[in-house]
């Protein structure tokens, strides 16, 4: 029985099938579908991880988060850097401050 993904995997899933003794159907995206399907693939991870709660969901967010970022032409010390800019201007998340309302 055949099972149909049509999904976005990591390099070595298709090697991993076949030491399974599985064949594995592949074929590589071209960059405007690379873009779409690591964006379809972030879902999945953030909807994982928020089921879970599982640290290993976590890694595979920032796997994409780091895929995504080299598509915009940005290293992961890229992102960690501009992370590091917002936390400088905004805080980071570490008060557990929640919002409740402003005044105009």
């Amino acid at each position: 029985m055949k099972k149909v993904y049509n999904k976005l995997v990591r390099d070595r899933i298709p090697e991993i099938i076949k030491e399974s003794g599985k064949n594995a159907a592949i074929r590589t995206a071209d960059e405007a579908e690379y873009k779409h399907l690591l964006r379809q693939k972030l879902l999945e991870e953030v909807n994982e991880f928020l089921e879970s709660g599982s640290s290993e969901e976590l890694a595979d967010i920032l796997e994409v988060v780091a895929a995504l970022g080299r598509t915009c032409g940005l290293s992961f010390a890229d992102l960690q850097e501009m992370a590091e800019e917002k936390r400088k201007d905004s805080g980071g998340f570490e008060e557990r401050i929640v919002l409740l309302s402003v005044d105009d």
